[in-house]
């Protein structure tokens, strides 16, 4: 039986794609770290939608092409990563959930508190943490360059999570609370 536990990184080290080992903290880790959170937040989002939602599938292939990308972010620069990234698509995927939800919703100038029901709360708390995600690839592009279409997927990602948050406010009937 293989053990969870490797006792590897008892020294503050960790192993990237191609057995290099990194420190814990690297740019690198870093950024998978947030993309990781991020991704368990969706799952807890995902939790509190009916299972015939039709965003079940969208945050379906978002959670799964999360990991993809951190597949490819665990890449050193200068190796191949096989796997096939769908960034693009479900970047333009993204654009146009935006673009629908704007289309239903009040246009507003103001920043709406989080909050109203426990999915739009959580899909708010995803926005924040994809923030974070991103600006810790920003980090690490700048070091070691990245897939671009990766900073666009993360980027347009947080707008999604904004505008999927503001759906469910509206589905479910509450009105947003503007500061």
């Amino acid at each position: 039986m293989n053990k969870i536990y490797t006792k590897t990184g008892d020294e503050g080290m960790t192993s990237i794609r191609g057995g290099i080992r990194v420190p814990k903290d690297h740019p690198r880790i870093e950024a998978n770290g947030a993309l990781d959170e991020l991704n368990a937040m969706l799952g807890v989002a995902r939790t509190l939608m009916p299972a015939d939602d039709d965003r079940q599938v969208f945050l379906t292939a978002i959670i799964h092409e999360l990991m993809m990308v951190m597949n490819h972010v665990a890449t050193p620069v200068g190796k191949q990563n096989p796997k096939p990234l769908h960034v693009v698509e479900l970047t333009e995927c993204m654009e146009k959930l935006v673009d629908e939800v704007q289309a239903k919703t009040t246009s507003t100038r103001h920043f709406i508190l989080p909050g109203g029901t426990p999915l739009s709360a959580h899909l708010q708390w995803a926005r924040t943490v994809c923030r974070r995600a991103e600006r810790r690839l920003w980090t690490l592009h700048r070091e070691e360059p990245l897939n671009p279409d990766i900073l666009k997927f993360v980027n347009r990602l947080s707008d999604a999570l904004f505008a999927m948050a503001r759906d469910e406010m509206e589905r479910a009937g509450v009105p947003e609370e503007e500061v």
